[in-house]
């Protein structure tokens, strides 16, 4: 059983690190395509909200079908039609048709996909993992992504130097089809009661009596309900939400704040997110390895404060080798929150509820980060970004205090950690 659960593990990080890989190199290779082409601010905009808003409407649905079917089958046709609309898309740049409309349509399609696969995945790996492994799984996961990460943008950009667009979106078909083929045929895992009950035309939870569309909706329903009820839940998403929100401007303003500070050197802006992207790996071994505080709330409190002492520093540093150093901190710190926070939920959310918990966190994940863009961007032509940085810090470091003098909060981290 031993074996069988790491080889089930090792098997799907396999498949979703070949998927994530195709998807992060077509990413980068669309953003950049789009930005060269058009050289135009509202089309760059509009693409970003194409990559982010299905996402956040799919994602309560996609919570509810995590709950009721069979997670493996839902994260390989979430990748499968990630595949097909890249195939659709690299025919059409063969048949010379490269217009907006089309790669627009791609990345509204691949946010839906995206929407539906992350909540299924986020409530998949319990099923795979003992518990008392979750921390180290994740921490795995993190470390893999963020190589993804890394690797993606440099490969991306020297493919598009000799090799036509369509070309990565073949690449994309192709690691997508190895990975869905490696989670199908070797990813052995039983479904769920709720999965075997509706492949049974059988139900759990509400009656199949009801029309298919009112069920979903008693679902979601019945899942708000939950997260209401269990009030640590809903302090997390809360909590989560304003941590993004603030955190928006270290995240997305710092290429602009280097070119204005240190200067517009492509190199520079190369560098911040390489050793980002270090950190990110850094961090997501050390909390693999370390699997941090005892209670985690304690973890991500630790993660608040070092983030947002991080972010303010990023506001007053005063060379750019300094300014690198702070950010792979940063990077190193990230994993502290974001790994403890999806553990904390995994592990104490009843199964039949983590999808649909899990889906509304994805939206908050998704969302907040855009919707704090909305607000600080803009601010960011009249307000130094040195400001906003030292002002968003101190408001992310202050956000540890909530976590750790709630009792609530420390009660669900004691009984994850005792669980």
């Amino acid at each position: 059983m031993e074996m069988n659960w790491k080889k089930n593990t090792a098997l799907f990080l396999t498949g979703q690190a070949l998927s994530l890989f195709g998807t992060m190199v077509v990413q980068y290779a669309l953003v950049w395509h789009i930005t060269l082409k058009s050289q135009s601010g509202t089309m760059i905009t509009l693409f970003t909200v194409a990559g982010f808003l299905p996402m956040f409407f799919i994602s309560p649905f996609a919570g509810v079908w995590a709950d009721r079917f069979n997670r493996k089958y839902l994260i390989n046709i979430a990748d499968g039609s990630i595949a097909f609309v890249s195939l659709i898309v690299a025919v059409c740049l063969m048949a010379g048709i490269d217009s907006y409309g089309i790669l627009l349509f791609c990345a509204l399609m691949r946010s839906l996909g995206q929407g539906v696969q992350m909540p299924a995945v986020g409530a998949f790996i319990p099923q795979i993992v003992p518990p008392e492994h979750l921390t180290r799984i994740n921490g795995i996961q993190g470390s893999v992504q963020s190589l993804v990460t890394l690797s993606a943008p440099m490969i991306s950009g020297a493919l598009m130097t000799f090799a036509p667009l369509e070309t990565l979106f073949f690449l994309d078909v192709v690691t997508a089809a190895i990975g869905i083929s490696i989670v199908l045929f070797w990813v052995k895992v039983p479904p769920t009661a709720q999965a075997q009950a509706a492949d049974h035309g059988t139900e759990a939870a509400p009656p199949m009596a009801a029309p298919k569309g009112v069920a979903y909706f008693h679902d979601l329903k019945e899942g708000l309900r939950y997260i209401r009820k269990h009030g640590y839940v809903l302090r997390m998403i809360v909590l989560s939400a304003v941590f993004l929100f603030f955190f928006a401007p270290a995240a997305f303003l710092t290429p602009l704040q280097v070119t204005r500070n240190f200067g517009n050197d492509v190199w520079r802006l190369s560098a911040i997110e390489i050793t980002f992207s270090i950190g990110m790996m850094a961090g997501g071994i050390l909390i693999g390895v370390w699997g941090g505080f005892k209670n985690r709330i304690y973890t991500m409190a630790l993660s608040c404060a070092l983030c947002g002492i991080l972010a303010a520093g990023l506001g007053i540093a005063p060379t750019f080798w300094l300014y690198l150093a702070i950010m792979t901190v940063m990077g190193v710190a990230l994993p502290l929150w974001n790994t403890p926070s999806m553990v904390l939920l995994q592990t104490t959310v009843e199964p039949a509820f983590m999808g649909r918990v899990l889906s509304v966190f994805t939206m908050v994940s998704s969302t907040m980060m855009p919707l704090g863009m909305v607000v600080f961007g803009p601010v960011a032509d009249f307000v130094s970004i040195n400001v906003l940085l030292v002002g968003t810090g101190i408001v992310v470091t202050l956000l540890a205090i909530p976590l750790i003098t709630s009792k609530v909060m420390r009660e669900a981290g004691a009984r994850d950690a005792n669980g």
